[in-house]
Formats: structure tokens, C-alpha cells, sequence
């Protein structure tokens, strides 16, 4: 009998998947292209270069700088685990994924979307301790602070996505390889299942309020005092300062956590899942590339970086012979 089971198991797994995406409207594929190309370009270089300013330019050797370059690295990561099978499948009339890479841009997808989760709310506490309280600021957010929050959110992002993809994957598909999705995600997966997944949908809405609800809620309640702090501020300057600061910061987390939310915490139904693969493309592509541009426009500090280490490189150019050896 157990045998019989396994092997009814082991034949519901496909050897690879049909990431239908569009391709009900093959007009549509021409222009996600380019703009899925020019996302992914724009996100390498800016992330890229977020991460080499700060440690090359030691003015940005700070807690807020440590958790950016975190976040970028992971922007990185997260868009190129998507990305590419989404370029190559829109090139080709068979639109389709193995079953092992599938579980792998599961699990890496998933691990690098609930660290951001995590992530976003750390740099919002940076932001809390900075702005409200300033003289403590070098105390509080020591070096070894930052890496145990750092640490905790990598940590708890991968342990949530190994619990997440282990429960989605072992549901039986019956045959069923067709995903109505340009990526292999959570929800998509599940629709594809052959049995009841009202349990898997309730622990998938459990684990996002832990993970979206409650950091989003930290957030606003540490920006409230924030708010409060910065409108008791003299100087005009240092207010300006402050908002510019704190404001890219909020930019980043309402892309990111109101795309998600709207994502992992609706009700499923079939009219919504047009509107649920375009918000998954946002929270998936387009907000890591907005991250650097929305950083770099909006902060002085990094803009100031990006032009000493541009003097810097012309300097090296124009005096070669005066490189240190």
C-alpha cells in the first residue's frame, strides 16, 4: 500500500513546468521583453554600484550604508534568480522550466523576499535610533549589533523558505505542470494542486502577516516618533536633511510592502490572478531597480560619494605613474 502511494506521488511530479505568463496574448511579449531587459540592466548597474561606493568610500562605513549595501546585494540576487528564465522563456515558443530549476527559484525567490521583509524594517530602526536618538546612536547601533540584525534577518528569511517551499512542494499536482505565472511562486503553485490546500493557504497567510504585516507595522510606529522627532528639529537644514533621508527610506517600503501585501494577504480568486502576476513583476523587478535611483537621487551622501570615487578614477587616469604599488 505505502508503496502504491509513493509511486502515485512520484508520478504527480512533472519532469518540468509550462510557465504560461502571457502567452495568451502574444502581443504582449515584444514590449515585457524590453522592459523586463532594461529593468534587469538598470538594477545590475545600479545595485552594482550602490554596493561599491560604500565600501570603497570610507565616509559611508556606517550602520545605515551596512544595511543598504545588504539590501542591494539582496535586490541583486533576488532579481536574478527570476530575470533571466523569464527573458529566455519569452524568446521561445516552448515556455518552459525543469523541475529542479523551479525549486530552486522557489526557494531562492521566497528566501530573498521575506529577508527583504525583515531587512526593510532593521533599516527603519537604524532610521528610529539615528533621528530620536542621536547621542546614543554610536552606542546602541554598535558594529556588532548591526551583523546579529543582519544575520537574523538572512537567517530567518532562508528558515522561512525552506518551511514554505518543503510544504508547497510536497502537495500532489497529478500530472498538472501548467503554472499561470512567468516564475515558479507560492500561490501559483498551489492552484496547480490536485487536493484541498485550505490548510497550506492559512499557513502561507499566517507566515505573510509575521512577515509583512508586523514589519510594516514596526515601520510606521517607528516613523510616527520619527515624524515627531524631526518636526522638533531647529534647524531647517537638519529637518531637510532628515525627511530626505528617512523619505527614500519610506518610498521603498510602501513599493515594496503594499505590492506583497496586496500579493500574499487577498482572498484567491481567478479574476485576480491577471492582476497578481503584474503585481509580483513590481515587487519582483521593478521595485530592485528603483531602489538604487530612489537611494542616489534622494541622498547627498551618496551622491557625494559617487563623485569623489568618480574624481578618484579620473585622477588614476590622468596620473598612472602615481598609483601607489
Amino acid at each position: 500500500m505505502y508503496i502504491q502511494i509513493m509511486n502515485r506521488i512520484n508520478d504527480s511530479v512533472p519532469q518540468e513546468f509550462i510557465l504560461l505568463g502571457f502567452s495568451d496574448r502574444p502581443w504582449l511579449e515584444l514590449p515585457l521583453f524590453v522592459v523586463f531587459l532594461i529593468s534587469y540592466i538598470l538594477t545590475i548597474l545600479g545595485n552594482l554600484a550602490i554596493i561599491i561606493v560604500s565600501l570603497l568610500d570610507s565616509k559611508l562605513h556606517t550602520p545605515m550604508y551596512f544595511f543598504l549595501t545588504n539590501l542591494s546585494l539582496l535586490d541583486l540576487c533576488y532579481t536574478t534568480s527570476i530575470v533571466p528564465q523569464m527573458l529566455v522563456n519569452i524568446c521561445s515558443i516552448r515556455k518552459v522550466i525543469s523541475y529542479g530549476g523551479c525549486v530552486a527559484q522557489l526557494f531562492i525567490f521566497l528566501a530573498l523576499g521575506s529577508t527583504e521583509c525583515l531587512l526593510l524594517a532593521v533599516m527603519s530602526f537604524d532610521r528610529f535610533v539615528a533621528i530620536c536618538r542621536p547621542l546614543h546612536y554610536s552606542v546602541i547601533m554598535h558594529q556588532r549589533l548591526c551583523l546579529q540584525l543582519a544575520a537574523m534577518s538572512w537567517v530567518s528569511g532562508f528558515s522561512n523558505s525552506v518551511l514554505q517551499s518543503t510544504l508547497t512542494l510536497q502537495m500532489p499536482l497529478c500530472g498538472h505542470n501548467e503554472v499561470d505565472h512567468f516564475f515558479c511562486e507560492v500561490p501559483a503553485l498551489l492552484r496547480l494542486s490536485c487536493v484541498d490546500t485550505t490548510a497550506n493557504e492559512a499557513e502561507l497567510f499566517f507566515i505573510s502577516v509575521l512577515f509583512l504585516l508586523i514589519p510594516v507595522t514596526l515601520i510606521l510606529i517607528s516613523y510616527a516618533f520619527i515624524v515627531q522627532a524631526v518636526l522638533r528639529i531647529q534647524s531647517v537644514e537638519g529637518r531637510r536633511k532628515a525627511f530626505g533621508t528617512c523619505g527614500s527610506h519610506l518610498i521603498v517600503v510602501s513599493l515594496f510592502y503594499g505590492t506583497a501585501i496586496y500579493m500574499y494577504l487577498q482572498p484567491p480568486s481567478p479574476a485576480s490572478k491577471d492582476r497578481g502576476k503584474m503585481v509580483s513583476l513590481f515587487y519582483g523587478i521593478i521595485t530592485p531597480m528603483l531602489n538604487p535611483l530612489i537611494y542616489t537621487l534622494r541622498n547627498k551622501d551618496v551622491k557625494g560619494a559617487f563623485k569623489r570615487l568618480i574624481a578618484r578614477i579620473l585622477l588614476i587616469k590622468k596620473y598612472p605613474s602615481d598609483r601607489p604599488c
